[in-house]
């Protein structure tokens, strides 16, 4: 049963999470970009504010209303929180000639995601399936993600990097929240809200709502509605065989032509809210004493990636290009049974020559795979 929560009480969901001992993590401007970090309260949303996106290009403006959640999704992903972009394992310290390894204490945290969109939403469940639902399990992410409260919001507002539609991951927020909202802002400023858990009701429970009406309802969904219109009209990719298509054009000439414009500078995995590839660096104190085992986040397009003692596997740029985007979009089906991509668009907006996953896949569907001989790409 949909309900509705008035602009006016949208900041006691703040102040009832806080009281449960949540962290609240959400977007914020800085740095002329709407990040995610901690929140204080309601007003710490980037309020009256929306991004312009386009190929290469992102920059904030000024709404002519005071929409909380009226721009799209920025550099930052949500992983960043379950899966830390920098992470000590151990450290280690030599007394009287031994060596004595203490093993790095994580400490659980009670997280509140606040503002997390349907993308978003898929991108969560998809590393939760690479980190939970495999042979292993990440501890450290089984330990962040337990106690992690979810606020959702539908998109009513998209950029033209967008294309979630064609992956089938939005605009519309599907199951996994605990509160999932769609903002309205006229006639009246609110929010209509769905729960999803035992705990959303818990939360909305202690906050001022009502009921909504059937008109409510349909003006909300319309505008999520109307957004998922455009996204279709702006850019989407026929996903259809996609994976056989890559699979085929791993010898195409296109790759070359890609490298041409790539600068392998890793922006694209960097700010995708799936892809995992770490590293582990081992460092020293000058006086041999002290060592520490770090994880970091690390990227297919580094050469020191696929570094084997024979030198590193993919040596081209238009190599690590086709890598990305077959695992990206056809191997990783095989692995995890979906695709690793939510149509965010980040990859896009965030790639300082504009290279565009979308046009990339249309390309090999136009050219049919030209072949040419593979160590151009290698």
């Amino acid at each position: 049963m949909p309900f509705i929560v008035e602009r006016s009480d949208f900041g006691q969901f703040f102040t009832v999470l806080k009281g449960m001992g949540y962290e609240i993590i959400g977007p914020r401007v800085r740095d002329s970009a709407i990040v995610y970090d901690r929140l204080g309260s309601v007003d710490d949303l980037p309020i009256g504010i929306t991004d312009h996106q386009d190929k290469g290009v992102y920059r904030l403006r000024r709404r002519d209303d005071q929409a909380l959640f009226g721009y799209t999704v920025g550099p930052h992903s949500w992983k960043m929180y379950l899966f830390p972009p920098r992470m000590r394992l151990f450290s280690a310290e030599r007394r009287a000639g031994n060596l004595e390894v203490v093993e790095e204490r994580h400490e659980p945290r009670r997280l509140a995601f606040i503002g997390v969109r349907a993308c978003e939403l898929h991108a969560i469940q998809i590393q939760d399936r690479v980190f939970l639902h495999d042979i292993f399990k990440d501890p450290v992410y089984e330990m962040l993600r337990k106690d992690v409260f979810i606020l959702a919001v539908s998109c009513t507002v998209s950029s033209s990097t967008c294309f979630c539609t064609s992956m089938g991951t939005g605009p519309r927020v599907g199951p996994g929240y605990d509160i999932a909202v769609i903002e309205v802002l006229k006639p009246v400023h609110h929010f209509l809200v769905e729960v999803g858990s035992s705990l959303g009701g818990e939360v909305l429970s202690n906050v001022r709502h009502r009921e909504a009406t059937r008109e409510e309802v349909e003006s909300a969904t319309q505008l999520v509605e109307s957004n998922a219109r455009l996204i279709g009209m702006r850019r989407s990719m026929d996903t259809s065989n996609i994976k056989e298509l890559l699979y085929s054009n791993y010898g195409s000439k296109h790759w070359d032509e890609v490298a041409e414009r790539c600068l392998a500078c890793a922006n694209c995995t960097m700010v995708c809210p799936t892809c995992f590839c770490s590293t582990v660096e081992d460092v020293v104190d000058l006086k041999g004493e002290h060592a520490e085992r770090w994880r970091l986040w690390d990227s297919c397009f580094s050469n020191e990636f696929t570094y084997m003692h024979s030198g590193t596997v993919r040596r081209s740029t238009g190599a690590k290009y086709r890598h990305w985007i077959t695992h990206k979009l056809a191997s990783w089906i095989d692995q995890f049974g979906t695709s690793g991509c939510v149509g965010c668009g980040r990859c896009i907006t965030w790639c300082p020559v504009g290279i565009d996953i979308t046009e990339e896949v249309k390309a090999l569907q136009r050219d049919g795979g030209v072949v040419v001989e593979e160590e151009a790409v290698r």
